[in-house]
């Protein structure tokens, strides 16, 4: 994200983040119960990774602003 982005632009951008890691991963969920139940959690590795960039996501809009000039 540039820094010029409103700090509301951002969170923006996270909710919408956020809400398509949900919907992705509910509908990946179901396709695992629907269809392949018996066999392993395959949905786990979308909801782990893409949770870890979700994470680094909400660290960029929610940390304290960095200063630009090095000491």
């Amino acid at each position: 994200m540039t820094t010029n982005m409103s700090e509301a632009a951002r969170k923006w951008g996270l909710w919408i983040h956020a809400l398509f890691y949900v919907l992705s991963n509910v509908a990946q969920v179901v396709v695992w119960a629907v269809y392949d139940s018996a066999h392993h959690f395959w949905p786990i590795w979308s909801i782990v990774f893409w949770g870890i960039g979700l994470g680094f996501h909400a660290w960029s809009v929610y940390s304290p602003a960095r200063s630009s000039t090095a000491s």
